[in-house]
């Protein structure tokens, strides 16, 4: 198992390692540690850089989790770094740190909906200062929408905390309403559970990135909503400074 450092630690931009394994099939490689996330949960996988304490320097177009291990997806006109070659891995740190902004984002969104409204998430996706958030709402109006915006960034405003713990399975699913989404996406037979807390407002299951104060995420705008069907409510928003 390799050691990925994003999952304890969000703010690591870079880590020494070394190349455990190169696979040509898929242009990737495997590193003993790493400091990018593989994607998931709406989140998209980190890109960056590997340089080589030797010289030269490869491009990680993205990453990918097999099993318990991450693979780095290296750009195709870079020849792929042999096994045992150290190196620097080292994510675009300004697109991640937009991506852990919009992620708590959507963390507060999805608390101030389910304390106000008692909605659970449907579906949700996020690219760097922007994302969407499917809701288990039957009406929608743009009265809803401006207080929910408003309540938003009120939490954000109190800089709450942000947490995260890795929980024994079963400890963790006694916390009521742990998975906030309408089907629980955590896979069988797991015997941790990592959470996120947005303390006094927010506490779920999540594997992403965040930031560590609410404040950190700036102001959220709510950009427009839709319906997706006769129970299915999409609130798009965007986050600024």
């Amino acid at each position: 198992m390799s050691e990925n450092i994003c999952y304890t630690d969000a703010y690591a931009r870079e880590t020494d390692a070394v190349v455990v394994e190169a696979d040509p099939e898929t242009h990737a490689v495997l590193l003993d540690r790493s400091v990018f996330y593989p994607g998931g949960g709406g989140q998209p996988a980190d890109i960056g850089d590997l340089i080589g304490d030797a010289g030269g320097s490869w491009r990680v177009t993205g990453a990918k989790k097999r099993g318990d291990d991450i693979w780095h997806a290296l750009d195709a006109a870079d020849a792929l770094p042999a096994p045992d070659t150290r190196v620097t891995a080292r994510i675009d740190w300004i697109r991640r740190h937009r991506l852990m902004r919009t992620h708590s984002a959507l963390h507060v969104l999805c608390g101030v909906v389910f304390r106000d409204h008692g909605a659970s998430v449907t579906g949700g996706n996020m690219e760097p200062l922007a994302g969407r958030m499917d809701f288990e709402f039957e009406t929608m109006s743009g009265e809803l929408v401006g207080e929910i915006e408003h309540r938003v960034n009120e939490e954000i405003a109190a800089d709450r905390e942000i947490r995260v713990a890795i929980l024994p399975r079963e400890e963790a699913f006694a916390i009521p309403d742990l998975i906030r989404t309408k089907i629980n996406l955590l896979p069988q037979g797991i015997t941790e559970v990592r959470t996120i807390e947005i303390v006094g407002l927010d506490l779920q299951a999540d594997g992403g990135t965040h930031v560590a104060h609410t404040a950190e995420i700036g102001h959220v705008r709510v950009t427009g909503y839709e319906s997706k069907g006769r129970i299915n409510k999409r609130i798009r928003i965007e986050v600024t400074d």
